[in-house]
Order: C-alpha cells, then sequence, then structure tokens
C-alpha cells in the first residue's frame, strides 16, 4: 500500500463501480478499525465531480452522510445523476463496504447540486473577512492516543486559535498526500480532505473526557478554493441532550470560499 495516498485503486471502474483499498493514513481518531471522515467525504467528492462530468458546470454545494463506521477495508464507490437539468442537477454518490456480517451495504453517502457557470466577475463580493495568513500560524506537537496516527497526522496543521479557547478555533491545514494514488487532488476534493476536522478544530471539551463524533456535513461554496491551503474558523454549539452543532467558514489564502456545519453525537467517556 502507498505511503502517499488515502486510497489505492483496484483495477479499472466496472459495472460503474470503482473499488479502492484505504491505506492506514485513513484511521479515525476515534478507532483505528474504522476511516476517519475526511478522506471517505473527498472520495465521495472525487465521485461526484466525474460522474457525467460538465465543463461548464461545478458543485456549490455538497452534503455528506456517515451512515455507520466506515471500516478500513475495501470500498466500492457508486454514482449516478439523480436530478439532471442544464442549469442545475443533483448527483450522489454512495460508498459500500462489507459489515461484521459480511453483506456489503451502503456507509457513506454524498449528494451534491452541481451549477451551470456564468461569468459574474462584475459581482463579486465576500460576506466574511479573511482569515490570518498561514505565516501567522505555528505548529503544535500532534501526538498522543488521539491525534499520533491515522489521518491526523497526514496533515501540515498550522494553528491560529487554542482548541478550547475563547471564540472559534482557527487553523490552517494542507493534507501530504494525494487522495488517490496516481492522481492529482482537484481543488474540491482537497478542500474536502480537510474540512471534516471543523469538528475538532472547533470543539470546547477534550476528547479524553468526552466522543463527539459528526454524523454529517454540508459544504456551501461560492467559489472553487485556490491554493494548497485550507483555512477553518469554527466553533461548535453543545445542546443539553447530547446533541451539537458545528459551523465554521472555509478560507483559501484569498478569502473565504464557503461554510460548513456538522451535526454532533455528543457523549460522555
Amino acid at each position: 500500500m502507498s505511503d502517499l495516498a488515502y486510497y489505492v485503486p483496484l483495477g479499472s471502474a466496472q459495472d460503474d463501480v470503482e473499488r479502492f483499498a484505504p491505506t492506514p493514513l485513513t484511521a479515525s481518531t476515534w478507532a483505528d478499525t474504522m476511516q476517519h471522515g475526511a478522506p471517505p467525504s473527498a472520495l465521495l467528492v472525487r465521485a461526484l465531480e466525474r460522474c457525467n462530468a460538465r465543463a461548464d458546470a461545478r458543485l456549490t454545494r455538497i452534503v455528506i452522510e456517515i451512515l455507520g463506521p466506515i471500516p478500513i477495508s475495501d470500498i466500492e464507490v457508486r454514482s449516478w445523476v439523480e436530478r439532471p437539468g442544464k442549469r442545475i442537477e443533483l448527483v450522489v454518490a454512495e460508498l459500500w463496504a462489507a459489515g461484521p456480517d459480511g453483506a456489503t451495504r451502503a456507509v457513506a453517502r454524498g449528494t451534491g447540486w452541481r451549477m451551470e457557470t456564468v461569468d459574474t466577475t462584475a459581482v463579486v463580493h465576500t460576506a466574511d473577512a479573511p482569515l490570518r495568513p498561514v505565516s501567522d500560524g505555528y505548529e503544535i506537537e500532534m501526538s498522543g492516543p488521539f491525534w499520533g496516527s491515522g489521518f491526523v497526522p497526514s496533515l501540515d496543521w498550522r494553528w491560529l486559535a487554542h482548541i478550547g479557547g475563547e471564540g472559534p478555533g482557527q487553523v490552517w491545514a494542507r493534507p501530504n498526500c494525494v487522495l488517490v494514488e496516481g492522481e492529482t487532488l482537484s481543488p474540491i476534493q482537497r478542500l474536502f480532505t480537510v474540512v471534516d476536522i471543523s469538528n475538532g478544530v472547533g470543539s470546547k471539551i477534550h476528547p479524553q473526557d468526552w466522543t463527539f463524533l459528526n454524523t454529517d456535513l454540508t459544504v456551501h461554496l461560492f467559489r472553487v478554493p485556490e491554493g494548497e491551503w485550507t483555512g477553518l474558523s469554527s466553533e461548535t454549539s453543545y445542546g443539553p441532550d447530547g446533541v451539537g452543532m458545528c459551523a465554521g467558514v472555509i478560507y483559501d489564502e484569498t478569502g473565504a470560499v464557503g461554510r460548513i456545519n456538522q451535526t454532533v453525537q455528543v457523549r460522555p467517556r
């Protein structure tokens, strides 16, 4: 298996189904038997982008639903156009894997609205102020039982604010590997290898005492990101009954490109 990719392709696509082997770099913070949410999210985005791809349209809103633990075992990717259209269409992709009983089932689903693009440079406007630059960021030791192996060390991190401090957590991050062995990351695939960390970046509680797994993520992109770094400014709110919500702004080095929301299941250790 590759040390520089999250997934290794298993032959060519057959019957409109692609097959991949995940590498150890996909391993979750919560258990080394399941994948972190970021690599599968990016793999779903890859499928959404490639499904009946159009040069005159792009993804604008992507929703990723985690349907259960995604095992570190061979997975299948299936995609289709759910609602075709010239100006707007809905694309769907699913990841399938074998469960503990050996039966194959969907473990994650991605849906994306794809819109026809036109020239609107005359009215460009960004509501959110820019994030402080990558050069202002600092590194911290990402080691120990929660950060020392699997997906977390596969990113290059530059922190702008401490996790759990006042206000939103803020960070710049970029992947140190590609999504699929032998391929180059598209701008939106690169963004999705990072944005699932929003829940952790915005956390106000410690994983030593609590688990806080997100069951989904919704990303709205008003601009295609540029460059290698993805910035996040996010903060999680917690309700009284075990449910939280992480909300954040997504950046490239030019400025904001969109926003993210995640539903969080909160449980004491």
